[in-house]
């Protein structure tokens, strides 16, 4: 059974910083991109970043220069490290995995591309 869950959330004041992780398992995890999403109150959710199998990265306008993405095959983990953290950002996370084509460096895949989701974790941003 695929897998995954994110680990890392919390509450933190802007300016500050964190490292989300999401630990996969029960499929070939190097033959997958994975990707990061946010939904805040009321809204839509949204892409953040993407890493395809190569380890090429996409990031939303909103995030770029701010957010990192990673991935460690060995452990079967992709890590986003988010810095100086705004308000906006605050939303529960998701990390997905896609097996397919991603477009290194092109338009961040859309959500129905994803094929296995985790549950999500709360990042809480306060003033």
């Amino acid at each position: 059974e695929m897998q995954l869950v994110e680990s890392g959330g919390g509450l933190v004041q802007a300016g500050g910083s964190l490292r989300l992780s999401c630990a996969a398992s029960g499929f070939t995890f190097e033959d997958y991109a994975i990707g990061w999403f946010r939904q805040a109150p009321g809204k839509e959710r949204e892409a953040v970043s993407c890493i395809t199998t190569d380890g090429d990265t996409m990031y939303a306008d909103s995030v770029k220069a701010r957010f990192t993405i990673s991935r460690d095959d060995a452990k079967n983990t992709v890590y986003l490290q988010m810095n100086s953290l705004k308000p906006e950002d605050t939303g529960i996370y998701y990390c997905a995995a896609l097996r397919g084509e991603v477009v290194p460096h092109g338009p961040l895949p859309y959500s129905y591309e994803y094929d296995n989701w985790g549950q999500g974790i709360q990042v809480t941003v306060s003033s």
